[in-house]
């Protein structure tokens, strides 16, 4: 029987209007609404299909870093379908590197066969976190999966993943981290009955500091700033009118 984990992140939705906060180090988050990361909800949809097709996945157990609010995405994940949850509390900032570090202790303390995750977080967009711990824990990986077949005996998986100009097929032995690509699935939405069970499933949460793990940022955010509003464009009648803006007005003739 195999056992999946599957990290998630929590993360401002994608349709807010982001706002600086005071420091100008970090967007404005008081108030705003928080989601799974797209691409870890992917891997939780990909893990509960695999056990749909098949009657060897003992349990999926999806876990993530953050503060204490951060069961709400994990439960969401629950009513997804997941088994049980772990949430390693923090309001420190956790970059990738101390992502990796804390995931892979997580790793260590549980008898996985397959670690799924999505292939970056629609905040930082680092795209580093799955590679990282593929290296720490010295697993084979497979990134930007679009298509993941797993064995009859949880030997080997064979990932589909989309390049320039077609596609790439990866054959891994597992234990191995794979991270998901959009084109993998479509997530399902939880249904109201499986929202009220999620409420009982199990989370656990654990502290920090009993990891210990450096969690010590090797980056530093030290100012961001949003991109500048662009101007409206405008429909021109002719050919000639155009090159008379491109060159009088935008400056680029």
């Amino acid at each position: 029987m195999a056992k999946i984990l599957v990290p998630l992140k929590r993360v401002p939705d994608y349709e807010i209007k982001v706002k600086l906060g005071p420091s100008g180090k970090d967007i404005q988050k008081d108030g705003i609404k928080w989601i799974v990361n797209p691409f870890d909800e992917i891997a939780v949809e990909e893990a509960l299909r695999l056990r749909e097709a098949r009657s060897d996945v003992e349990e999926i157990v999806v876990c993530s870093i953050g503060p204490a609010e951060t069961s709400e995405q994990l439960r969401t994940a629950l009513a997804m379908g997941a088994d049980r949850a772990i949430l390693v509390v923090t309001d420190e900032y956790i970059d990738s590197d101390a992502a990796h570090r804390i995931l892979a202790e997580l790793f260590r303390r549980g008898d996985y066969q397959l670690i799924l995750m999505g292939k970056q977080s629609i905040d930082s967009d680092a795209g580093q976190t799955g590679q990282l711990l593929g290296a720490r824990l010295e697993l084979p990986q497979a990134t930007f999966a679009s298509k993941v077949v797993i064995d009859e005996s949880w030997s080997t998986a064979e990932v589909t993943r989309e390049v320039d100009g077609g596609l790439e097929t990866l054959k891994v032995s597992l234990p191995a981290v794979i991270t998901t690509d959009l084109r993998l699935n479509e997530p399902r939405y939880p249904s109201l009955p499986n929202i009220v069970k999620a409420k009982k499933k199990p989370l656990e949460e654990v502290a920090l500091q009993e990891l210990g793990v450096d969690v010590s940022p090797k980056v530093r955010i030290t100012a961001m700033a949003l991109p500048e509003q662009r101007q409206a464009g405008v429909k021109v009648g002719s050919v000639e009118e155009l090159v008379a803006k491109l060159k009088d007005e935008a400056k680029v003739l």
